[in-house]
């Protein structure tokens, strides 16, 4: 019986493939395709890291034409710090899926993610790349996720449904991550499928809203990479309205689009390396929205709270520290922070420790929400934050070995 399509392949017209091509050891799936039976509009949001690698100098030049067929992605190798040696490999590996499905280069999209600074052995790739094309199929969409991982433990699938026009239209997608995750963005790659009919334009704005409300609000480590790429390929099979910008119809596949986003970011930050707790940090009551996001990261990056969350010590303490520590101008006897429901600070002070004995039992939950209200304003913003583990260090002390 076959198996039902998820992640990239979910939407009409995609298949996929992973296969092992030699860069990992093992036998280890290293090499992912995903192709649209048509062209279609492809939206991209990239790092915003200076050291940028070759893939998504590539990407980033074949984004201009804002059409798009298939994306091919190798794990083991980030063909990052690799000079232009390292831009002709991504050429040569977009260039010979052009050759083989025989359509344009500038519609095919390279990711690369792994070690950085090491020469990428494109020879192997190109070898595979036959191989791979023979096993695409609606069915595949699972061995590309499994493909594109490098420390994660798990692969990251996600499929939403949305009705638009009357016609039923599915937004598909995978991602990897686990360390170095930060916003704007993180060592994340992630690749979201489809079958709606959309213009480029909306297709940008869409992936970028959704992209800000979802991976550019997660924080591991407070690391940023020199790969990160986020792609959306649309193919319009799904034969609806072709959805504008300003419209319901706009409105519905955004909020569909982030809803697939959000989930993979969640993925992201429960797969992150020795991560055991997943908190939410809500900032509600700020005077703009850029306030907003300034308390949250800081909360959400405070190393000291990160390792409370790991060591499930309720020392709130080091929350209204940090939210002193953010540069946002506040009045703190008006802040109020709630774990979950349960109200510890009120007007900047402790509500007692009969309270804290309570958010002592939050802290021992495996995710829940930090709530801070400044009282200043309407603005509010969030980000997810995970704890500080042990095996965080473990993981990384160690990872080119």
């Amino acid at each position: 019986m076959k198996r039902k399509p998820v992640g990239v392949t979910a939407p009409i017209g995609f298949q996929a493939a992973g296969v092992h091509c030699g860069i990992k050891k093992s036998e280890l799936l290293d090499l992912a395709l995903c192709v649209s039976e048509v062209s279609g509009p492809i939206a991209g949001v990239f790092t915003k890291n200076r050291v940028a690698a070759a893939p998504v100098i590539l990407d980033r030049h074949h984004l201009r034409a804002h059409q798009g067929r298939a994306i091919i992605v190798n794990s083991g190798n980030a063909n990052a710090c690799t000079g232009g040696r390292g831009l002709i490999a991504a050429q040569a590996m977009a260039a010979v899926v052009a050759r083989q499905l025989a359509i344009p280069v500038e519609q095919v999209f390279v990711g690369s993610t792994g070690v950085i600074g090491r020469a990428l052995p494109v020879d192997r790739i190109t070898r595979a790349v036959p191989i791979l094309i023979s096993c695409l199929s609606v069915e595949g969409g699972d061995q590309a996720a499994q493909a594109i991982l490098t420390t994660d433990l798990r692969p990251k699938t996600v499929a939403v449904k949305a009705t638009i026009g009357g016609r039923l239209i599915t937004i598909g997608g995978m991602a990897k991550g686990s360390g170095m995750i930060h916003p704007n963005m993180a060592t994340m790659l992630a690749y979201l499928t489809t079958d709606a009919a959309i213009t480029p334009s909306a297709l940008q704005r869409a992936l970028k809203s959704a992209t800000d409300r979802s991976f550019n609000c997660i924080t591991v480590d407070g690391d940023t990479s020199t790969n990160d790429t986020v792609l959306c390929l649309a193919n319009g099979l799904a034969k609806n309205r072709t959805i504008q910008m300003g419209t319901r119809s706009y409105g519905i596949f955004e909020r569909g689009l982030t809803e697939a986003a959000q989930a993979l970011a969640l993925m992201i930050c429960r797969d992150g390396e020795g991560v055991t707790k997943v908190v939410k940090i809500l900032v509600q009551g700020a005077t703009t929205t850029t306030a907003a996001k300034r308390v949250a990261a800081t909360v959400a990056t405070s190393n000291l709270f990160k390792t409370a969350l790991f060591g499930e010590d309720a020392n709130w303490g080091r929350v209204m520290a940090a939210i002193g520590r953010s540069g946002v101008a506040i009045n703190s006897d008006k802040v109020e922070v709630r774990f979950d429901n349960i109200v510890m600070v009120r007007r900047g002070m402790g509500t007692g420790l009969d309270v804290e004995k309570q958010i002592a039992k939050v802290f021992k939950r495996k995710e829940f929400t930090v709530a801070i209200d400044l009282a200043q304003g309407s603005a509010c913003a969030h980000m997810w934050t995970t704890d500080l583990s042990y095996d965080y260090v473990r993981i990384n002390a160690s990872y080119r070995s």
